[in-house]
């Protein structure tokens, strides 16, 4: 393993007040990168963004566990969101602007679109069932700028 490469794993209950203390964990791991504030409130929107559908979608009214692993290597942040929730039936589908699948909760149905606007790669893997993973990769652009 590279001596720049640095992990961090959180598992916390589906519920929906622990959404803020993800953000907020993710955040102030990211932090020793010296990210920009613009940069850090993005990945905060993103995160929150990815925990509130696991919560809200994946699980519904039952309860159960959200894990974020953070991974920081270079300039790179990967940020992986798992549930063991209900899965998405069709990803692409739920990838759609507007497209929500819980309307009696009043939801936008921008959450991936959110996260596609602040990160730069996001992929979705799910299976009906069997749980949802989000992986959010954003690249800091003020540490390239900064090191040369």
């Amino acid at each position: 393993m590279s001596a720049t490469r640095n992990v961090m794993r959180l598992e916390f209950s589906s519920r929906s007040e622990n959404e803020s203390f993800a953000r907020v964990a993710v955040a102030a791991f990211v932090a020793q990168l010296d990210p920009t504030v613009e940069e850090l409130t993005e990945i905060k929107t993103a995160v929150s963004e990815a925990v509130t559908n696991a919560i809200i979608h994946g699980y519904g009214d039952r309860e159960g566990m959200v894990s974020i692993t953070c991974t920081l290597e270079g300039d790179v942040v990967e940020i992986m969101i798992d549930d063991q929730g209900v899965g998405i039936e069709d990803i692409e589908l739920a990838r759609q602007p507007m497209y929500t699948s819980r309307p009696d909760l009043e939801r936008s149905g921008m959450g991936f679109t959110i996260m596609e606007n602040f990160v730069d790669k996001v992929e979705i893997t799910s299976r009906p069932r069997q749980g949802t993973r989000v992986r959010l990769v954003k690249r800091l652009k003020s540490r390239t700028t900064s090191e040369h």
